[in-house]
């Protein structure tokens, strides 16, 4: 099945670093005040979903579910639960962090929610990448000079990392000491990150 990109209104500043993701195939789903990027990013949307608080009804021969201002979901976690009900399994979501920590910090949740239903995501912002470590090793190759281990739920244990500046062995992170910020592969190399129980955040630098 095609990918879902999840598209939200946060800024986008660097279109062309972010293009760079999209690839033939992948399902649009535009959230609200994410139509703003519609333009810039030169994409159609396939499903518009939204309360329309920050943006006007588009009014495009696209299927569009209309909800309300008062819910518990946001117009991004509703997008990711329908993408969920319609079957995908890979979902890639851009402009749902950025210059409100509430939104972003809530955004970021989706990522832990999907990983818990055995569904791959990942968040990709103007500098970095981001997606849940549990499990699977996941790599970091030389092409991101900087990566961190975030820990954003529970307590993360038999944490390894190996090919980086900063090895660890069997570590623990907890929500308290994040001691797993700003490291970087050694040079040429691709570095490998193992989490045994719990589940990190990965952060990727492209910069």
């Amino acid at each position: 099945m095609s990918r879902c990109v999840i598209v939200g209104g946060a800024e986008i500043r660097r279109y062309d670093e972010v293009k760079n993701y999209l690839r033939p195939g992948d399902y649009y789903i535009f959230c609200d005040n994410g139509l703003r990027h519609l333009e810039a990013l030169g994409i159609q949307p396939d499903l518009i979903i939204g309360d329309f608080d920050s943006h006007a009804v588009p009014h495009l021969p696209v299927e569009t579910i209309f909800l309300p201002r008062e819910k518990d979901d946001t117009d991004s976690v509703y997008a990711a639960r329908e993408a969920v009900k319609r079957g995908f399994d890979e979902f890639l979501l851009i402009g749902v962090v950025g210059d409100r920590i509430d939104h972003s910090l809530g955004n970021l949740s989706i990522l832990l929610k999907l990983d818990s239903l055995g569904l791959r995501g990942m968040i990709v912002d103007d500098y970095s990448e981001m997606e849940i470590v549990s499990g699977e090793a996941a790599e970091i190759g030389p092409e991101f000079p900087f990566f961190s281990l975030l820990n954003i739920s529970g307590t993360a244990r038999g944490v390894n990392i190996e090919n980086a500046k900063f090895t660890l062995k069997d570590g623990e992170i907890d929500c308290e000491y994040q001691y797993g910020v700003s490291n970087e592969p050694l040079s040429g190399k691709t570095a490998r990150v193992t989490v045994a129980q719990g589940r990190l955040l990965l952060v990727r630098d492209r910069r």
